[in-house]
């Protein structure tokens, strides 16, 4: 790919990222379903080893709650760093990093890629965390 295609690339998906973390913070659960790809899987594991698998239904679920109950996930993207941005075959790759709760996390997104290389949706998202203990908690209690 041709130096100036890939920067373009590059700056398509952070555009594209930034959208979707915007979407987030004000919980805009329209664009938020639009912007999560159908097969949408978020693959997370933790230092220990332990991974948990949440789909779209479980995400736009959440959504929707913390929207009905006026509570949002944040209130900023500020300290969001792009170390890692590229693309392979029809998928666009973007690594994220972010401080929460005083740790780094490290993410890695999947973005499908229509014929111009423009994202399109959000296929996966692998989360990196220190540990999973209170999520699988909730999972488990959820049952």
């Amino acid at each position: 790919m041709h130096l100036d295609t890939e920067q373009a690339l590059a700056q398509r998906l952070i555009a594209r990222m930034r959208t979707y973390l915007e979407a987030g913070l004000v919980l805009d659960t329209e664009l938020l379903d639009v912007l999560y790809d159908p097969e949408f899987e978020n693959v997370r594991v933790d230092q220990e080893g332990r991974t948990v698998v949440l789909t779209k239904r479980h995400f736009m679920d959440r959504f929707r709650a913390l929207k009905q109950s006026g509570q949002s996930v944040g209130d900023s993207v500020d300290d969001v760093t792009f170390p890692s941005v590229g693309s392979s075959g029809d998928l666009g790759s973007v690594v994220m990093r972010r401080v929460k709760g005083g740790e780094p996390v490290l993410y890695h997104f999947l973005w499908r890629l229509d014929a111009s290389g423009t994202p399109t949706t959000l296929l996966r998202e692998y989360t990196f965390e220190r540990d999973l203990s209170r999520l699988l908690a909730m999972m488990a209690a959820a049952r």
